[in-house]
């Protein structure tokens, strides 16, 4: 073929990337002495290996290493040794190993990008393009977080040992994101990767010898699911970090339960890819290519449900149907490979049952007409179309190259289909109309929003998902705070109610008319749905009064009048502000009465009665004031996009509240959740819940939405219990005995709910640090939204 029919037919030759380099690299090292632990290469305990194959040919790469549970406890006992001096080392000392480690990485960059591809099946491009300076970008950028963390994080204090388990589409990277605000934190840390891919993670290992980082700061142990297991389950880790599926995730989130780790979890996907009608759609196509067939589809944040305006749709899918067709599928070290093999066997067979359960289901499943490679685990491009919203295609994250379709007719109609799923982790929306574009994006469920384009990172940028895509941030700011612990005031531990004791029956006044206290659900005071009261006992063991005894089903009311309440979230911060200082100032119209009233049921004197209330009131006024300035932020990473990391309500917002300052701790806890627009649940002292009720007439002409408190009176054990099962409930501020919070953090895993828990013990909610920044943080979910700029 001469030039000239070479240009009109336009083909790709071959264009190999060298592997020698890599491969002498495999050939030098010992893998059966493969566990980095305390500085130095070892053997399993148990003498065990397991094998990591090439994905594009089947071919064994290495028998590696298979950690055991010894080898997991000799790994966390070298991270304990080595935390001390690691965490008080000067932040400018964690800052130059940080940056001597992003700057080593960058010395072997092309070693990382190829062993990455031959071990993971990632087309060179993307290894060497995206995930390894992506990786680098991470160690440099919080080797700044190292040396300014005593001014940006004050009163806080590194988590402790951090146990890492990451996931094999994005090892490397994945890694970085994990061990870098780690080490930034003044954390040290034990990592386990995927056992289909844990090449770079031992080149990594061996990149830290040379950076200078301290024996047992960085260990790094290889092994498959019982090795995991023993870093979730081993007593002498503080924080577990993961990142994989959501069910693995659940898993986690019930092993850890009661424990006191800290836990954030990255987990699976299935994120909206939106196109408007007024969209670039060649543009939108090209987005598409890189949102679901980047990585072959295995990229939790996929775009994998494409949502397209009906009036384009024939068009748009005729355009994308062209784009399949010129996708290059072959040898991930060709540089002109779009897909490459899927990272093994398991997966391959994964993808095809779902694609024909999909086809069963009513899609139509379309693929280019293009020859796979003779080995390896090639899937080739797919295209569902008449995908309905419950076929398995739309509902299930596939994790390979499949991409399912719907139409929408209005603004309104892809708002609902986007968030018509039980994962929230990214969406992408496409329009150039940037007022509709960013009209869309806060009423999307999702951690992350690309505008006009996808699979955006930055190191500066936050990262992280709603509902079932797990909670906790990875990247920026807010991924900083998952490895620091806030210096909360601990209060003594809390006893577990007594049950089955004599109940009081004098009358403190004999002479007052009756009055039962009722329940307060969507504005209106209710009787409990069984009909039975709780008694209350005033400080000297007489009959104070009765209070509604709430059961499941008035759980259920609440949260519905909760969830139903729309005008609270949907209001300004200012116009939160302005409920809150009204509420403030109506408690202090009444501050004499509930003084008296703390003095009977408690038995304070009259001067901590009124410091009582008098804090409640200042508490109010804090976060009303704090409504509309606990603000996001913008962030510039380095590209030609502008990052709104935007403070957005959790949602329903459980709040389980302890006997101590019954009053204090009450608005102590529910006026941060309302000033951030959460709607609450609200379950006060078991002990002392007329201070709670007696709040229902100041609610009542506060201007505060009805539905956006509701307080069900009754045992806080079993309410406890309701709220962490009810999927409505996004979120549960707990503070009760250890078992009561251990089986609340347990039963939280139908809808992966964030939890946050005294771990038994209460707090000293007359201390300033029982307010503030540390209670706003757990009232927000903290959403990025990328918009780019420019031509």
């Amino acid at each position: 073929m001469n030039i000239l029919e070479r240009y009109h037919a336009m083909e790709y030759g071959p264009a190999p990337e060298a592997r020698n380099e890599a491969d002498a690299w495999l050939a030098a090292r010992d893998f059966s002495k493969s566990l980095f632990i305390d500085g130095a290469w070892k053997a399993a305990a148990g003498g065990k290996t397991f094998e990591t194959s090439e994905p594009s040919s089947g071919k064994l790469l290495a028998k590696i290493s298979d950690a055991g549970a010894a080898d997991i406890d000799a790994a966390v006992q070298a991270a304990a040794k080595a935390l001390p001096k690691w965490s008080a080392s000067s932040g400018y000392a964690r800052a130059k190993v940080l940056y001597a480690i992003g700057r080593a990485m960058q010395r072997h960059q092309r070693l990382f990008a190829v062993l990455e591809s031959i071990d993971n099946g990632k087309p060179i491009r993307e290894s060497r393009d995206i995930d390894v300076p992506l990786a680098i970008r991470h160690f440099i950028h919080h080797a700044g977080w190292a040396q300014t963390l005593e001014n940006d994080f004050p009163d806080h204090k590194p988590v402790g040992v951090v146990g890492q388990v990451i996931p094999w589409n994005f090892p490397l990277l994945m890694l970085a994101w994990k061990i870098a605000p780690a080490l930034a934190a003044g954390c040290t840390v034990v990592l386990k990767p995927a056992e289909f891919t844990p090449l770079t993670a031992i080149l990594f290992a061996e990149i830290c010898e040379r950076a200078g980082v301290p024996k047992g700061v960085v260990n790094i142990v290889q092994g498959g699911p019982e090795a995991g297991a023993a870093i979730v389950n081993h007593p002498g880790i503080q924080k577990i970090a993961f990142t994989g599926s959501s069910e693995v995730g659940k898993i986690i989130r019930k092993a850890t339960a009661g424990s006191g780790k800290k836990l954030s979890l990255e987990l699976g996907g299935k994120s909206a890819f939106i196109v408007f009608e007024d969209a670039d759609l060649d543009s939108a196509v090209e987005g598409l290519v890189d949102g679901i067939w980047f990585n072959q589809g295995q990229v939790c944040c996929a775009g994998s449900r494409l949502l397209v305006q009906e009036g384009v749709a024939e068009a748009f899918i005729a355009k994308v149907k062209v784009r399949m067709s010129r996708l290059r599928v072959g040898s991930p070290l060709d540089k002109n490979t779009d897909i490459g093999p899927l990272v093994d066997r398991t997966q391959l067979d994964r993808v095809k049952g779902l694609i024909a359960e999909g086809a069963k289901q009513g899609a139509v499943c379309w693929q280019p007409d293009a020859a796979l490679p003779s080995s390896g685990y090639y899937h080739l491009p797919t295209l569902a179309t008449g995908v309905s919203p419950a076929n398995i295609l739309a509902q299930e994250e596939v994790f390979g190259p499949v991409l399912a379709t719907m139409t929408f007719r209005n603004t309104e109609e892809a708002i609902e289909l986007a968030n018509n799923t039980r994962y929230g982790l990214a969406a992408s929306v496409w329009s150039e109309n940037v007022n509709l574009a960013l009209h869309v994006a806060p009423q999307l469920k999702a951690g992350v929003v690309w505008v006009n384009g996808t699979n955006m990172f930055d190191a500066a940028c936050g990262f992280g998902g709603y509902r079932e895509s797990g909670f906790g941030r990875e990247g920026g700011r807010e991924g900083m705070f998952e490895y620091l612990a806030a210096k909360l005031p601990v209060g003594p531990a809390i006893k577990p109610a007594a049950t089955g004791s004599a109940q009081p029956v004098e009358q403190v006044d004999g002479t007052a008319i009756d009055r039962t206290a009722k329940l307060f659900i969507g504005g209106k005071q209710a009787r409990p749905d069984g009909n039975y009261s709780l008694s209350v006992a005033s400080a000297r063991g007489k009959l104070a009064g009765e209070v509604g005894l709430g059961n499941r089903k008035d759980i259920r009311d609440a949260v519905a009048a909760a969830r139903a309440c729309k005008p609270w979230p949907d209001a300004t911060a200012y116009n939160r502000s302005q409920v809150l200082y009204y509420f403030a100032e109506n408690l202090s119209g009444r501050a004499d009465e509930f003084a008296a009233r703390l003095v009977q049921l408690t038995g304070v004197t009259a001067k901590a009665a009124r410091e009582e209330v008098e804090q409640s009131i200042e508490r109010l006024f804090l976060y009303a004031g704090l409504a509309d300035k606990f603000e996001g932020r913008v962030h510039q990473p380095p590209a030609r996009v502008v990052t709104l990391a935007l403070h957005e309500p959790v949602g329903v917002v459980g709040i389980v509240a302890p006997d101590n300052q019954p009053l204090l701790n009450f608005i102590s806890l529910v006026a941060p959740a309302l000033a951030m627009g959460n709607t609450v649940v609200a379950v006060p002292s078991e002990r002392h819940p007329l201070l709670a009720t007696d709040l229902y007439q100041v609610i009542e002409y506060s201007d505060l939405p009805a539905g956006a408190i509701n307080i069900v009176t009754g045992r806080s054990a079993e309410l406890a219990g309701v709220l962490a099962k009810h999927d409505d409930v996004d979120g549960l501020w707990l503070f009760a005995d250890a078992d009561t919070c251990a089986k609340a953090e347990a039963d939280s895993i139908g809808n992966l709910k964030r939890v946050w828990t005294g771990n038994g013990r209460t707090l000293d909610w007359g201390s300033g640090e029982a307010a503030g920044d540390a209670f706003l943080r757990r009232a927000i979910e903290v959403k990025n939204v990328w918009v780019p700029y420019g031509d």
